[in-house]
Parts: C-alpha cells; sequence; structure tokens
C-alpha cells in the first residue's frame, strides 16, 4: 500500500504545527507515492518506527491513498515552482531571513529524493539555524548537482 501526504500533512511538514514524534517524521518524511508502507517501515528501522507510528499519522489525517492515476492525456502539466523574490542589493538580510528562504529550498531539493538520501532529507528538516543548514551545504551540493544546488546557494550566501 502506498500513501501521500493529505494537504493538512503538506502544511504540517512545513509549519511543525502537530507535535510528532522523531520516529513519526522520519516515517512522514518519505510518504510521497512511491514508497510503500513496508518500504518506509524497513528504511526507517533503525530509528524504531513502528505500524503504530503509521496508523496514527492516518488517523490525525496527514497521510491518505492515493488517488487513481489519470490517464496520461488527462494528467495536467505540472505548475512551475515558485521563485522566490530576491531581496534587492541595498536590503541586508538577516540570517534568520536567509534560513527561510534557505531552508524553503533546501526541503524541496532534498525532499523529493526519497530512500536515495533519507538521512540527508532528514537533517534538513531537523535544521534550525542558519548556520545548521549553511553545514548542510556541501552534501546538498553533492546529492543534487550544482544546477539544482545554485538557488541555495544564493539563498545561503547573496
Amino acid at each position: 500500500m502506498r500513501l501521500v501526504k493529505t494537504e493538512s500533512g503538506q502544511r504540517v511538514l512545513k509549519d511543525r504545527s502537530v507535535p510528532l514524534t522523531p520516529r513519526q517524521r522520519a516515517a512522514f518524511i518519505l510518504f510521497d507515492g512511491r514508497n510503500t508502507v513496508d518500504q518506509v517501515l524497513a528504511a526507517t528501522s533503525p530509528v524504531g518506527v513502528t505500524p503504530g507510528d503509521i496508523d496514527q499519522l492516518l488517523q490525525l489525517g496527514l497521510l491518505e491513498a492515493p488517488a487513481p492515476a489519470l490517464a496520461a492525456e488527462e494528467i495536467p502539466p505540472p505548475a512551475p515552482a515558485p521563485v522566490a523574490a530576491l531581496p534587492t542589493a541595498t536590503a541586508e538580510r538577516t540570517r534568520q531571513q536567509r534560513f527561510d528562504e534557505a531552508y524553503a529550498i533546501a526541503t524541496r531539493l532534498t525532499g523529493g529524493r526519497g530512500m536515495r538520501d533519507f538521512r540527508l532529507s532528514l537533517a534538513v528538516e531537523q535544521a534550525t539555524s542558519y548556520e545548521q543548514l549553511r553545514s548542510l551545504a556541501r552534501r546538498i551540493r553533492d546529492a543534487v548537482g550544482d544546477e539544482a544546488f545554485a538557488p541555495l546557494d544564493r539563498a545561503l550566501n547573496d
């Protein structure tokens, strides 16, 4: 069985408005519609995720079964990713502003990588400061490549 984050689940992932245990959060991140429940349980077994943790995510309304796939001709083209407006050259950004912008980019870059970079995705999700996120920059660049990393580099360093 495959599960995906609900709209509410996407919001909770970003704003952390529903307290989740570290185990639940680790499993929650991996539910993207591509991984089965068994695959997520296997990937998170080192941190002790149980079927009960996943049941709780379902009961909280954070996960659901994906909608049936549409026929290829019915699938709308993906919307372009929103591009954050860059601050003007005269405005000096605070570390918190840099973190907020960079965190959104870093979670987008690492969140869609599934099982390949599970630990990196977790590290990004757990980052709470500019310095912590900056310390992960090299690992993110190595995982996604220079071209995909460029917006994150600008957010961290411009």
